[in-house]
């Protein structure tokens, strides 16, 4: 990836600064802002979730001991109403131990002030990589889901009975038709859930959580 390419797609993340000391404040979205960012700076938790973009942003660098809503309630809020969203925190206190669990609890990291350049993009880069991802795996999520809509009940049951491990024959005798209907059933279900593999379709049934349960074998 040459320095234009990563250049553009740091530029396309957009990170939120949430800090009640103003220099601190400026010193982080510059230094964000210089690393390629787009920058979001608020001096209040409540600022950063009154502004329209606040469920937009891929990461959050926030003090923990905010005034009024501190760090730990942002989390909270920010589970409930935007859980992609990473949170990176900053502390000028020498105790850990609400950073820690902040961490616990979902942060990414907790860094100490004075931020050390190099973990602060780090941990703000790791924080982004995964909001990306988890959006990403839930838009897939929801296409599966609409192309589950699209099978029959008895696709669906075939979908369910071979992505447990069954051939069409053990299929066919859970379901009762011949083994070809089950073959027919298999390939729409292929078809319809955009599987190139029934490992593909495997993946599709733990993502939609599909189970069954397996009839004892007749005798």
């Amino acid at each position: 990836m040459n320095n234009v390419e990563t250049h553009e797609q740091m530029n396309s993340v957009t990170i939120a600064v949430i800090e009640d000391d103003g220099p601190t404040l400026e010193a982080l979205a510059f230094q964000l802002g210089t690393a390629g960012f787009q920058v979001a700076a608020h001096p209040s938790a409540e600022s950063f979730l009154e502004a329209a973009s606040s469920k937009d942003a891929d990461c959050i660098v926030a003090d923990i001991c905010l005034p009024r809503m501190n760090g730990l309630e942002l989390l909270a809020e920010m589970r409930r109403s935007a859980p992609f969203v990473s949170i990176v925190f900053i502390t000028g206190r020498g105790d850990m131990s609400i950073g820690v669990q902040a961490m616990r609890e979902g942060a990414i990291d907790c860094l100490n002030k004075p931020v050390d350049d190099a973990a602060l993009l780090n941990a703000v880069r790791r924080g982004t990589d995964l909001c990306r991802m988890r959006r990403a795996e839930h838009v897939r999520l929801l296409e599966l889901k609409e192309r589950e809509k699209t099978l029959t009940p008895r696709e669906h049951q075939v979908f369910a009975l071979i992505t447990s491990g069954l051939l069409n024959k053990q299929v066919g005798a859970q379901l009762g038709p011949a083994e070809r209907t089950i073959k027919t059933h298999r390939g729409r279900v292929m078809t319809k859930m955009g599987a190139a593999s029934l490992a593909d379709l495997v993946r599709m049934a733990e993502a939609l959580q599909i189970h069954t349960t397996l009839k004892a074998p007749p005798g």
